[in-house]
């Protein structure tokens, strides 16, 4: 009897150290998910630019990138249960100051340490999974975790869905209330925000019930601790085998320092080609746009047609697809082949997004220059002009217009669009309090046809099926190229910098999507991550070996 208790209290505590990743897992897709709604309504109430509208959905892939490489130090110096409960605290601590944010550097710093929180998750959950669960629920583990981070970011979909709905309703019926119109948009995103707190303060307060990874416990010569540790996941006797297998480990730091002196060989081949093939995975792995497409995907929806509420109920459904894809994914891996997925996913993201730009072309292409007009409304320090055929010309087959301008105070670029939907449709452009001095500059002004609902309902079906192949392919094979091609005598120090660089290229590409697409439209963006991804097809169709079914040390030959 006592042993069945100690078995079944083995088991609780292994499921509740599962559940824990599994929030963590949940934390970091919410990191990455959160933004893209909240877009809708932020730049609204808050004074923004382009750039600094850019900068706060980078800020959580540039607060990630920062935070990665030094969590695995810290873990080491600290122990890894401190350093879960120090990114629970960041995480709670990120949404407090976001919700009470009213301008840019306090929204960018909360965003900033959103991502760092995320960050340390990402290694650190992962890394005390692999040490505290045994071989037998190890694989669960991660896939929990791998799972709960894709709905992370469909929960936070979700969440963006609930509250859009509820401001755009309250903006109907405030009858032009500017008052109410705002008060709405501003409690939209940041309802968004705390929403999302709860799972934060569960993690927290979950993390202090974990005990430290044994395997740290034991290199740090704490014995007695290992063992109590181990003893809470598995039964007596499994305990104590565990404790004398990692006793009974082979100290490899003088083979380490010895290799260590031998730096030439860090030039060989079976070094510097597996390092080159990841840092071309990782790098092109976010070239591709993911992280553009979850964080602006509202933004985008929105600009190919759709009303408010339709977008974020788009943002939902490619979302969804993209955690039922992943559990696809998972299930395919090890039957098919890392470089045969690799393969599909990249072709079908290229022949979506090649789509997608073609969509986006058709009527932006349609698009007339007026910016000599709008330069010519303008008085003094601001300009006001009608929006009908009499300033800006007639629109083709009678279709709605809209005129999008980018213009600037001299603190970047700002971006306004009217509709001619009412016969007094006007652009107002005002100087606010710190802008009354500097000079207005019309950088762009556009006058187009208003895409139709059903082309926003093209986009939604082109990016479904961009997240569908990025999910099969390239979303679970990533991680396992870069832990598989890298050799151990490399593997920390090359992991860190692919990684780097995979973060790197993602908050890039996020930090100048907007004035990119604000200047050239959002085809051309379509068609650079087309591009790039090209150079990834080629890459895993004629240059990356297939690991499947082979041993590390198997596919360290294989670079021989």
């Amino acid at each position: 009897m006592a042993t069945e208790q100690l078995t079944s209290g083995a088991g609780l505590y292994g499921r509740f150290v599962i559940f824990i990743a599994g929030l963590g897992g949940l934390l970091y897709g919410i990191d990455v998910g959160i933004i893209a709604a909240a877009l809708l309504y932020l730049s609204k109430t808050v004074n923004l630019n382009l750039a600094q509208t850019s900068l706060i959905v980078a800020a959580v892939l540039g607060g990630s990138m920062v935070s990665s490489p030094v969590a695995g130090v810290l873990a080491d110096w600290c122990g890894r249960k401190k350093i879960m409960i120090v990114s629970g605290s960041m995480f709670v601590a990120s949404v407090v100051l976001i919700v009470i944010s009213q301008g840019f550097t306090s929204l960018f710093l909360g965003r900033l340490l959103q991502g760092m929180s995320g960050g340390v998750i990402a290694v650190v959950v992962p890394l005390y999974l692999a040490e505290s669960l045994g071989a037998n629920r190890r694989g669960q583990g991660t896939a929990v975790f791998q799972f709960m981070l894709t709905f992370g970011i469909a929960l936070a979909a979700f969440i963006g869905f609930f509250y859009t709905r509820q401001a755009e309703a309250t903006i109907a019926h405030a009858a032009g209330n500017l008052e109410l119109i705002r008060a709405a948009q501003n409690h939209a995103w940041r309802g968004m925000f705390l929403a999302v707190i709860y799972p934060g303060l569960l993690f927290f307060a979950g993390a202090f019930f974990l005990t430290e990874s044994p395997r740290w416990l034991m290199r740090r010569g704490r014995r007695e601790e290992a063992l109590r540790a181990l003893r809470r996941s598995a039964s007596e006797q499994d305990a104590e085998l565990a404790l004398q297998e990692m006793a009974s480990a082979p100290d490899q730091s003088r083979e380490g320092k010895a290799a260590a002196r031998d730096a030439g060989s860090l030039l060989k081949k079976k070094y510097v080609l597996p390092f080159i093939l990841a840092c071309i995975v990782l790098a092109f792995n976010q070239a591709t746009g993911i992280n553009s497409v979850l964080g602006f995907l509202v933004v985008i929806l929105r600009q190919a047609g759709m009303t408010a509420t339709h977008a974020t109920q788009g943002d939902v459904v490619v979302k969804l697809l993209n955690c039922v894809m992943t559990l696809v994914a998972v299930a395919l891996v090890e039957k098919k082949g890392r470089t045969f997925l690799l393969k599909i996913g990249t072709a079908g993201i290229v022949l979506s997004l090649l789509a997608g730009g073609f969509v986006f072309l058709s009527f932006e292409s349609q698009r007339v220059d007026v910016k000599s007009r709008i330069q010519a409304a303008e008085t003094g320090n601001h300009l006001t002009i009608p929006v009908n055929e009499t300033t800006l010309g007639p629109s083709p087959q009678k279709q709605a217009m809209v005129l999008t301008v980018l213009y600037s105070y001299g603190d970047g670029d700002h971006i306004a669009t009217v509709l001619n939907d009412s016969r007094d449709a006007a652009l107002d452009i005002q100087p606010d309090a710190k802008s009354q001095h500097a000079p207005l500059t019309i950088e762009r002004a556009f006058y187009g046809p208003v895409p139709a609902e059903r082309t926003g309902w093209l986009i939604t079906i082109c990016l479904a099926i961009f997240i569908a192949s990025y999910a099969v392919g390239p979303g679970v094979v990533v991680w396992l190229a870069l832990s598989e091609l890298m050799p151990m005598r490399i593997r920390s120090v090359g992991m860190g910098i692919a990684l780097l660089l995979n973060q790197g290229v993602s908050t890039l590409i996020a930090a100048v999507f907007l004035p990119a697409v604000g200047n050239y439209g959002y085809f051309s963006m379509f068609f650079f991550w087309a591009g790039c991804t090209v150079i990834y097809f080629i890459t895993a169709a004629f240059f990356l070996p297939e690991t499947k079914g082979k041993t590390l040390e198997e596919i360290e030959m294989y670079f021989e």
